[in-house]
């Protein structure tokens, strides 16, 4: 089946890159078109901090006190309802692992919120922009309905039509994080191949995708023994993907997937698996070459 046809038949508008790392071959849809990534910035984020620890500027043991005003809502850290103290790299790993938002905030304001932007311009990923981390994205919701904090934001937020809640700005890839498809994939490359910064931080980087928890959308596409190694982005109405499956005969491909679905339900397990049907696709016709 064509990619094309695998996403209309779950209704969603979708973005797709897939690059063989080897070879440079590579399969698109709309993959130079701007898309908002939320989650999907943290690879970047985490690289930073993997770079910073290689150079010695970092201690990845470095002790962190999570507290109440810290915590943002969702997975991990965030849902805890007491102080927890961890180490940077535990941090880095929860940010990965199950996109843990407060971690991710600790994180970044650990290795400096102005980092990034730099970063991505030493990368060349001249279409990525990184405006703040999950707080200023948070921040932007509230400011946009009105709501001074997020019990008023939830209460808010029910009543928002869907018109409303996608004229905010978290929707608009000119006024919040984003890139395309084509540049994620180039950032996984560069990680891969080690070109991203030292050997070292670009293998703590694939070490800690790997470890991700989610499975329900690129890794549900490919066979066993096919690896794995990818990071989840979600907003209402918004699934994302990127990541690296690797072959047991070495074959290495970057894929990055963002699909827009019609209505702005989150969980939408035909979408999910829809994206890991069409990265396997796009792979397949990598092989095929």
């Amino acid at each position: 089946m064509l990619i094309a046809e695998i996403f209309d038949e779950v209704g969603v508008d979708a973005r797709l890159h897939a690059v063989d790392l080897d070879t440079g071959r590579e399969v698109g849809v709309g993959a130079d078109e701007q898309v908002v990534i939320a989650s999907v910035f943290k690879v970047l984020l985490v690289l930073e901090f993997a770079r910073q620890v290689v150079a010695g500027q970092v201690d990845p043991a470095e002790r962190v006190l999570v507290r109440a005003h810290d915590r943002l809502g969702g997975w991990g850290t965030a849902g805890c309802a007491d102080d927890v103290e961890l180490s940077l790299r535990d941090l880095a790993y929860f940010t990965m692992s199950v996109s843990d938002n407060t971690a991710a905030d600790l994180l970044l304001r650990r290795v400096g919120p102005d980092v990034l932007p730099l970063l991505a311009a030493e990368l060349g990923l001249s279409r990525t922009r990184v405006l703040g981390g999950p707080r200023q994205l948070l921040e932007s919701m509230f400011d946009d309905v009105g709501a001074r904090d997020a019990a008023e934001f939830a209460r808010v937020f029910a009543t928002l039509s869907e018109e409303r809640v996608r004229s905010l700005r978290v929707f608009d890839p000119e006024r919040t994080t984003s890139s395309t498809a084509r540049e994620i994939t180039r950032l996984l490359a560069l990680i891969w191949r080690d070109e991203a910064g030292p050997p070292a931080a670009c293998a703590m980087v694939r070490e800690l995708m790997a470890r991700q928890m989610s499975w329900t959308r690129l890794a549900s596409g490919f066979p066993p023994g096919v690896r794995v190694a990818a990071k989840t982005g979600t907003l209402p109405g918004l699934h994302m993907e990127a990541g690296v499956a690797q072959y047991p005969d070495g074959g290495r491909y970057a894929i990055a997937v963002f699909a827009r679905t019609q209505r702005l339900a989150t969980r939408r397990i035909d979408v999910d698996l829809a994206m890991g049907e069409a990265a396997l696709a796009a792979v397949e016709q990598l092989r095929a070459v």
